[in-house]
C-alpha cells in the first residue's frame, strides 16, 4: 500500500537490531485517518471471505484491528498478554515470543469470544519472524473457528516469518512489506 510506504519513509526510523518505530502514527500516536484507509484496504483483499471476527493481541494490535474492524462491520477479539482477574471461565492460552520485547509472554482467550461458527482474520501492526502469528493461528485452530487469514501493517520480509506462514499455505495479506534495511535506506517488496 503506497500511502503506509511513504509515510513509514517520511516518519518512520530504524533503530538498533533493525527495528522500525512507527510510533508517530501507528502504535503509539495513532492517524486514525490512515489506519481507516488501510481498513478499507483489507476489507478489498478479503472482500467475500465473511468474516465473523478479528482477532489480535494486546496492545499494538488493538488499535490497527479495531480500524479494520470498523470498515469491515464486525467484531474485535484481543489475546491478553498476561491472564487478570476479569478473565473467568475456560481459556484458550498458549506461549509465544515477542521480538520486539525479547521476552516471552502467554497470550490468554476465553473460549466463549471465539467459536465453531466464527471465521477469523488475525489482525497484526508487525509480522517479524512469525511467532505471534502463529500463536494466534494456534489459538483460532484449538477453539475450532475457521481461519480465513492473516492481515498486517508492516512486514518485515527479511526476517521470514510471513513466508514462512504462506508456505505452510496461510494466507498473509501485509500492506507494506519491507525487503531490506540497509544503511538506513528501507527497500519495500513489489
Amino acid at each position: 500500500m503506497e500511502l503506509l510506504e511513504k509515510r513509514i519513509i517520511s516518519d518512520g526510523s530504524i533503530l538498533p537490531g533493525n527495528v522500525i518505530k512507527v510510533g508517530s502514527f501507528l502504535n503509539h500516536q495513532i492517524d486514525v485517518k490512515l489506519l481507516m484507509e488501510m481498513g478499507k484496504e483489507v476489507k478489498r483483499l478479503y472482500e467475500g471471505e465473511n468474516i465473523t471476527k478479528i482477532l489480535t493481541v494486546e496492545a499494538s494490535g488493538i488499535a490497527v484491528a479495531t480500524a479494520f474492524a470498523a470498515v469491515m462491520g464486525t467484531m474485535v477479539v484481543f489475546a491478553k498478554k498476561h491472564g487478570t482477574s476479569n478473565i473467568s471461565g475456560d481459556v484458550i492460552s498458549c506461549r509465544t515470543h515477542s521480538y520486539t520485547h525479547n521476552t516471552d509472554y502467554n497470550m490468554v482467550v476465553e473460549k466463549q469470544y471465539l467459536t465453531d461458527r466464527d471465521r477469523i482474520l488475525i489482525v497484526d501492526d508487525f509480522l517479524a519472524n512469525g511467532q505471534a502469528l502463529c500463536s494466534l493461528i494456534d489459538i483460532v485452530t484449538r477453539s475450532g473457528a475457521q481461519l480465513v487469514g492473516c492481515a498486517v501493517a508492516i512486514e518485515k520480509g527479511f526476517q521470514h516469518g510471513g513466508d514462512k506462514l504462506r508456505e505452510k499455505g496461510i494466507r498473509v495479506e501485509s500492506l507494506a512489506i519491507i525487503d531490506s534495511i540497509e544503511n538506513g535506506v528501507i527497500r519495500f517488496r513489489r
